[in-house]
């Protein structure tokens, strides 16, 4: 099944010539939001037409169902989704998308296939559940290098056969152009693709758009989309580093557009147009959500970025409108969800760390901690709610995974090392870059008595290493379906295991 994935992406490569009379599958198929019997199927063909989605639990189609899709056309850049329901729960789905043409409906574009699989739909489950999750591609100057084999960590990813991919947000860097070469310490060269939408920051909805199919030109990322279900979170990145809705950017003379709201807000269409959502019609623009992997786990999806005040010295006293980083909206959803949740294992996947200290300049912080190291101030009284809440809810076994500092590690929060202590102990892993520059560690802050347990980068290193240094990190939650323990690995380029950690379940 795998080499007839890699044949099937290897069809949608923008370069391959095709012909004009027939619509084209320009950037590859993807799966995402898998929960329960449903699924989402994303594509994108290259002018107007109609999607179509042929699924069956076997290889060869027999049996199969067809689901006639949206027209895509020219307001969702030609992009399209089709929801899949009543899918049967602990299986392998074989899936492939059609478009028709809407000039002619006689003609109709190759199909593309992929994969998913359903989780089960009640204890016991009968295999194993598995979790990966990273986040940050093509930051810091490093793009696609066809030379050294472009993003190659994805190919690592989909070796390890993760039920669902978590990209924990970076998942394009709107706000930094690449440079055709890229000089290294050692005298080589790295090499970027360069189009035209990565030449200057991403400004029109165009140019954010064109900054996510940059992405899909690599087809290591194709060929794991199609093969891999996936649910995605955004950062800062999709829009301008550091962002919020009023930040100033009079300054910022890569900017003719100052408007930092509506850059955000096309940002934002362009992340829903080319991520298989399933968007909700009572509210479209949301990020945050919750998918059930069946009784093992459930992953609660975090918007750290739409609800956030203005970055500041972040030691406001009590909850205020610029202390806010999730909002009491988004707060109250996230505590509904994970009271209500029957699955042994709950998944948080923030877009940023708690306790790592993150600086918007020398004042300024980013991120929850505020480097105090004293009691909850500024935003990290949302995230000692939070943690409250949990331990008086009784919510057991939950599990943070970020990304956003660009190295891997494993932090473990204790009440007693804590300045805050109404709080269960628990597990926050990091994972990243994917495809973008290495740095790190970051200062950890004490309020929620933080410990390395592991970090993934050496002391003392040069910022900024570049992919081709190794430095680059993947992680994957296993659950057994037996004893439900969770086994969570730190990974690096190749897949290899840097750090382990068993944790069992209560």
């Amino acid at each position: 099944m795998r080499r007839s994935l890699a044949a099937g992406a290897g069809l949608v490569a923008p370069a391959i010539l095709r012909s004009q009379q027939r619509p084209a599958i320009t950037h590859g198929i993807a799966s995402g939001d898998v929960s329960g019997s449903q699924a989402t199927i994303w594509s994108r063909a290259d002018r107007p037409a109609r999607m179509f989605v042929e699924y069956a639990t076997t290889e060869g189609f027999a049996s199969r169902q067809r689901v006639a899709g949206p027209d895509a056309l020219d307001v969702t850049d030609f992009t399209a989704r089709v929801v899949l329901t009543d899918l049967p729960p602990e299986q392998r789905i074989s899936y492939r998308v059609t478009f028709q043409d809407l000039s002619d409906l006689r003609v109709w574009s190759d199909p593309v296939a992929g994969v998913f699989r359903t989780p089960a739909a009640a204890a016991p489950a009968a295999r194993p559940v598995t979790i990966a999750w990273s986040a940050d591609t093509a930051g810091q100057g490093w793009g696609i290098n066809p030379e050294w084999g472009g993003y190659r960590i994805y190919q690592a990813m989909q070796a390890a056969e993760p039920d669902l991919f978590v990209h924990c947000g970076d998942t394009i860097y709107a706000d930094q152009p690449l440079l055709p070469e890229v000089a290294l310490d050692d005298g080589s060269v790295w090499k970027n693709v360069v189009t035209p939408a990565k030449s200057k920051v991403a400004e029109s909805l165009e140019e954010f758009r064109g900054n996510y199919q940059y992405n899909l030109l690599d087809e290591n990322m194709r060929r794991f989309n199609a093969a891999v279900p996936q649910m995605a979170i955004w950062d800062d990145h999709e829009v301008r580093d550091n962002w919020y809705d009023s930040r100033d950017l009079s300054r910022d003379d890569r900017y003719r557009e100052k408007r930092m709201a509506l850059l955000a807000a096309r940002a934002r269409r362009a992340f829903l147009d080319y991520h298989p959502v399933a968007i909700d019609p009572h509210q479209r623009d949301r990020i945050h959500r919750t998918r059930s992997l069946g009784p093992l786990a459930e992953v609660f999806a975090l918007d750290m970025r739409s609800f956030r005040g203005p970055n500041s010295a972040n030691l406001q006293p009590a909850l205020d409108d610029e202390a806010v980083l999730l909002g009491r909206e988004q707060l109250a959803w996230l505590k509904a969800r994970l009271a209500a949740s029957r699955a042994t294992w709950k998944v948080i996947a923030s877009g940023m760390p708690v306790g790592v200290v993150v600086r918007d300049g020398p004042q300024h912080f980013e991120a929850v901690a505020n480097s105090d190291a004293g009691p909850p101030r500024g935003r990290e009284l949302e995230i000692a709610d939070l943690l409250r809440f949990i331990k008086t809810e009784r919510v057991h076994n939950v599990v943070w995974i970020t990304g956003d500092v660009h190295y891997c590690a494993a932090h473990h929060y204790d009440p007693a090392r804590a300045r805050f202590t109404d709080f269960d102990p628990f597990w926050e892993f990091v994972a990243g870059p994917l495809n973008s520059g290495t740095f790190g560690p970051n200062e950890m802050d004490a309020t929620f008595g933080p410990e390395v347990r592991f970090t993934g980068v050496p002391p003392g290193m040069k910022p900024n290493r570049p992919p081709s240094a190794g430095l680059q990190f993947f992680g994957t939650l296993r659950i057994e379906p037996r004893t439900r323990t969770m086994t969570v690995t730190l990974r690096d380029l190749a897949g290899a295991p840097l750090h382990r950690v068993e944790i069992e379940a209560r």
